[in-house]
């Protein structure tokens, strides 16, 4: 699934860009004046291949949840426990990003990719178990590639079902406390930068878990001999193996499945930033379908989105997660496209156009 998800990709259209950046240059408006929303809309006919791109509805948010043995590290004060609360109370309609889904009317999906419990059927939730949790990343690999490959796969079947049942737009969703521990460490393999750099504050840590964190970052990369030397799918695979989750994986996954069928992704804060980097470095051409819902306080979300290239919709110093930074996103994105599709043109509504 992941070869035949991998071939299916294709970078932006550049012609469909071309035309899209030539419809915004006719629209009865001055040039470049809806400022990042022009880009997007162009983004969007690049990744659509045709231009005005479809307008991204319905949307539907996946959260994918899972825990990480680096919890044991005392990374956060939150007891692991509470991946497992919080994926119930998504399944009741309790959390942030329940409220957030109703106001802008996307489905909610929440996938169980690796939460430390069994989970009860309900609906709402996928059973997508790899394992029981990660390992301790400062002792080993997080996981095997063959189960990054699982959870990959899993995040490209939930993208295609989501698509193959009307969805136009995906958004990015997340549980798993520790995640952030493990998304610096992405961020800083793929990133080449250091991981004091990248390793932010999470759920809050005061200083002396926050000196720890960035110990336990540096130490995982030490042992698992990650370096910031990725020049093949192969690597990324390690090193997503190596100091990735299973909802890091399953985000990277979701990412190539969207990007496959040609489906805009909106990417939340910085664990959807690290799984993106690893979706790109698997293939260069995921980024095309990507647009970055806002701009996470965490410091590796930042040199995330500026590794793959993506401009935040809103920065609002968020740092939930969820998915709720591309919830808020998610009805910018769509005003951008349909000032494609609804704005008249100077020709057609007859308006003089200023003097060059």
């Amino acid at each position: 699934m992941l070869a035949d998800t991998l071939a299916a990709i294709r970078p932006a259209d550049r012609r469909a860009v071309a035309e899209a950046r030539a419809h915004q240059d006719r629209l009865t408006k001055p040039r470049g004046s809806l400022g990042a929303l022009e880009e997007v809309a162009v983004r969007l006919a690049g990744a659509a291949g045709v231009s005005p791109p479809p307008l991204p509805h319905p949307a539907e948010l996946a959260i994918f949840a899972a825990d990480h043995g680096v919890h044991a590290r005392d990374v956060t004060p939150w007891p692991q426990e509470v991946t497992v609360q919080m994926v119930g109370n998504f399944l009741t309609g309790g959390a942030v990003a329940n409220a957030f889904a109703k106001q802008v009317n996307a489905g909610v999906t929440v996938v169980d990719v690796g939460v430390a419990a069994d989970l009860p059927d309900a609906p709402g939730l996928l059973k997508r178990k790899v394992a029981h949790g990660t390992a301790d990343m400062t002792a080993g690999p997080a996981m095997s590639v063959d189960e990054a490959v699982q959870a990959l796969e899993t995040g490209i079947a939930v993208a295609r079902d989501l698509v193959e049942g009307g969805a136009r737009c995906l958004i990015t969703g997340d549980m798993g406390i520790a995640n952030t521990t493990a998304s610096a460490a992405l961020v800083s393999a793929f990133t080449g930068q250091d991981p004091a750099r990248v390793t932010g504050r999470g759920t809050g840590v005061d200083d002396e878990t926050y000196e720890r964190k960035v110990a336990v970052v540096r130490e995982a990369l030490r042992v698992n001999g990650v370096n910031s030397v990725l020049s093949l799918p192969a690597d990324a695979l390690r090193v997503l193996a190596a100091v990735g989750g299973f909802e890091h994986a399953a985000i990277a996954g979701f990412v190539l499945g969207g990007a496959a069928a040609r489906v805009p992704v909106i990417l939340d804060g910085v664990i959807a930033g690290s799984a993106a980097l690893v979706a790109a470095a698997l293939d260069p051409a995921a980024a095309d379908h990507c647009v970055a819902g806002h701009r996470s306080a965490e410091p590796g979300h930042t040199a995330a989105l500026e590794q793959l290239g993506l401009r935040p919709m809103v920065d609002l110093d968020l740092r939930l997660g969820e998915g709720t930074g591309g919830l808020l996103a998610y009805p910018l994105v769509c005003a951008a496209v349909r000032v494609m599709h609804e704005v008249a043109t100077f020709d057609s509504a007859g308006v003089t156009e200023k003097h060059v």
